[in-house]
């Protein structure tokens, strides 16, 4: 397991593209050390201090690759802890976070044979990934995200960096909007890659769970069914 270090971190960026979902970066004078798929916790406390007791955090999913120099995340405002940071956090506020956790692509898996399903912020998670250099030993993997609709899809330059990567992936990319098409559909998915593949879910709990149950149904193995779901 990954040493966990406490970092004092500095907001340096907050985009707020969409009513309700912020993404924040932040810097920190020690390097941050994770692996893609990683997550980290938040706490907001004025008046922790770094010592004694860690205060009430939560958790977020890194979004950034682990290359780059500042650490990011995106979040919902969702409950008091969210609703707290949306009033409290601007650029410049301090924070502490605590990293690494996770090991969602540790898990033994075939990098030959890759499905990465993903809604909404449920993407970020992937995303550390799939802006990495580590990307480049998957085999012809296949990616589908569902967003509400175009304007929740906020994380283009990602996705850019990404083809800049893998320039072939534009083929191995397909983005769903709900207002459009409707839902991911996993039947589909699971048509076009069969009870082989392994399978990395991402997205809210239910979608997850109702994902799940889906492919195990189809005669997919429980072990070739990874998800990201530690909330």
């Amino acid at each position: 397991m990954a040493n966990v270090r406490k970092y004092k971190a500095t907001i340096v960026a907050i985009e707020n593209k969409i009513d309700g979902v912020y993404t924040l970066t932040f810097d920190s004078e020690k390097e941050f050390k994770f692996s893609p798929g990683q997550f980290l916790h938040l706490a907001i406390d004025t008046e922790y201090d770094g010592s004694g007791q860690w205060p009430e955090s939560r958790c977020f999913s890194l979004q950034s690759s682990p290359n780059e120099k500042n650490a990011k995340i995106t979040y919902a405002v969702k409950g008091e802890f969210t609703r707290q940071m949306e009033k409290q956090l601007n650029i410049g506020t301090e924070v502490w976070l605590k990293l690494p956790y996770g090991e969602l692509f540790e898990h033994n898996h075939d990098k030959n044979k890759t499905v990465f399903i993903a809604g909404g912020t449920g993407v970020t998670p992937f995303l550390s990934l799939f802006t990495d250099q580590s990307f480049l030993v998957y085999e012809n993997p296949k990616i589908y995200l569902g967003f509400r609709s175009k304007e929740y899809n906020i994380y283009q330059s990602a996705l850019n960096k990404m083809m800049k990567i893998r320039e072939n992936l534009s083929t191995m990319l397909q983005i769903r909007y709900e207002n459009e098409v409707g839902i991911i559909d996993i039947n589909e998915i699971f048509e076009q890659n069969g009870t082989d593949a392994n399978y990395f879910i991402s997205g809210p709990p239910i979608m997850i769970k109702l994902f799940r149950q889906k492919l195990i149904e189809k005669g997919v193995s429980d072990i070739n069914i990874l998800t990201d779901d530690w909330e």
